[in-house]
């Protein structure tokens, strides 16, 4: 994670805020009161601002008639002066034991570009995608020897990799190790299965080389 964290407070102008992601390059800071995170304001609170001529336009009258709550929302986001008026209150957090791969998907989901990190209700970070890749870039390669360097530990390695995820039709494969070059055999569902077993094999240290010399169900005519 960042930090220390970039944050505003709750009166922070809005045009500070702008000027502080212009800045610092970044999509979003949160906005923080009595060391207490009550807030988040993004790039996407600021899309549609009165200031550029981007805010919502209220519609027709009629439909004003119905629906009075969402125009004066769009009318506070395009027209109040301070982060507590503008500021998403809803808040996705994680804490400083969340797994990568939960805060990963996380990000995914609720296709959000950072998240704040809380410790007993207290900001101490932000994950970010950009903290994600860098991640990826400072770990360190898997060793590509494996001992004993024979067949059939490469052989145990991989069978247990594949044992684990859902996409694998075992009873429907063979694996056969032969000088380091795994060989696939059987009937494979679809390409894309075969391309995740090159990938698992692939990532098994003393591997030299993947052939799949499996059939895919689609070959066979009336398969389905």
């Amino acid at each position: 994670m960042t930090s220390p964290v970039i944050s505003v407070g709750p009166e922070t102008p809005v045009h500070e805020i702008a000027t502080l992601l212009l800045e610092h390059r970044i999509s979003g800071v949160p906005v923080v009161e009595h060391g207490r995170l009550i807030g988040f304001v993004s790039e996407g609170d600021l899309l549609h601002r009165q200031e550029i001529g981007t805010e919502r336009k209220t519609g027709s009258w009629w439909l004003r008639l119905f629906s009075v709550a969402g125009p004066a929302a769009d009318y506070i986001k395009s027209h109040a002066s301070r982060a507590r008026d503008i500021m998403t209150r809803e808040v996705v957090s994680v804490s400083p034991d969340t797994g990568l791969a939960e805060i990963a998907t996380l990000l995914e989901k609720r296709r959000i570009k950072r998240v704040p990190v809380l410790s007993e209700g207290n900001l101490v970070g932000i994950v970010s995608r950009a903290n994600l890749v860098q991640a990826i870039a400072t770990a360190r390669p898997t060793s590509r020897s494996v001992t004993p360097p024979v067949d059939s530990a490469i052989r145990g390695r991989l069978l247990a990799e594949l044992a684990h995820q859902s996409w694998w039709a075992g009873p429907n494969s063979q694996v056969i190790v032969m000088d380091g070059v795994v060989h696939y055999w059987g009937v494979a569902r679809s390409d894309a299965e075969r391309e995740a077993a090159r990938v698992a094999a692939e990532n098994v240290p003393g591997v030299r080389g993947v052939e799949d010399h499996r059939l895919v169900y689609s070959e066979f005519p009336g398969a389905w």
